[in-house]
């Protein structure tokens, strides 16, 4: 029973943020207002009551309240209920505002991801590495960008050291937008080494996070047995697991 009722949850998730990026179509949005408003108090009626459920039935409910998942759950609810509390055409845009925020509910599919707890896990044992990572990225970038503001001209758009920070990022990311652009030789030289070293710096952050992510999975497999399960077959249980991971029969 619990492992269809998140099968509709997580159905009625992707719906509702469908619902609510069809909304943000205006030519939609005038021809079928109602059948989307209603579709969205229906849902959101559905989400009401999941999660007072929620409240009521576990021992600490208030742990709940204030964790991620239940403050996600909060300000993806409360929007529609709000928009009819509010009157006056003064405030359209707050109520707008808050209605968009339903979209968060697209968060709440991360408790139906069996591998986002692992994924977690390495970005978490990650975060030193990405931190000096990122230090390092914003040093380089002041550097070259300070460095470019004292080659160029300021007709080239380098008129400042901030704005030619804001290059160097730009370039170092390679996203390159292109309003700003080196006319000398020297600063086309110094931006072509940036955009090389960009790509090098692309792959660091996902190598780091890659091999902290097959450690994880590693230490994992280290803790799962061969155990079977009396219902289904399956092995490769969790040492301290008492259900059974693929159908939920005790072990």
């Amino acid at each position: 029973m619990g492992k269809w009722f998140d099968i509709i949850l997580f159905i009625l998730i992707i719906i509702s943020v469908i619902l609510v990026m069809l909304e943000s179509v205006h030519e939609i949005n005038l021809k079928y207002h109602d059948i989307l408003l209603g579709l969205e108090w229906v849902i959101t009626i559905f989400f009401t009551i999941e999660y007072i459920a929620r409240i009521v039935s576990i021992k600490k409910p208030f742990k709940y309240i204030f964790s991620v998942y239940g403050i996600i759950d909060f300000i993806s609810t409360v929007p529609l209920y709000l928009s009819y509390i509010f009157a006056g055409s003064q405030v359209l845009l707050i109520v707008r505002a808050l209605r968009l925020l339903r979209v968060f509910r697209i968060l709440k599919l991360g408790k139906f991801i069996g591998e986002a707890s692992t994924i977690t896990k390495a970005l978490k044992a990650s975060k030193a590495k990405i931190a000096v990572f990122i230090y390092a990225v914003v040093i380089l970038s002041v550097v070259m960008g300070t460095l470019m503001y004292l080659i160029e001209d300021s007709e080239a758009g380098f008129t400042s050291i901030p704005r030619s920070i804001y290059w160097a990022i730009v370039t170092l990311t390679t996203v390159g937008y292109g309003d700003i652009a080196p006319q000398t030789s020297l600063g086309q030289f110094i931006a072509t080494v940036v955009m090389i070293m960009g790509y090098g710096i692309i792959a660091v952050p996902t190598g780091i996070v890659t091999a902290e992510f097959s450690r994880q999975g590693r230490d994992e497999k280290l803790h799962l047995n061969t155990q079977c399960c009396p219902s289904c077959s399956k092995d490769g249980h969790k040492d301290e697991a008492s259900h059974c991971y693929n159908c939920g029969s005790e072990l």
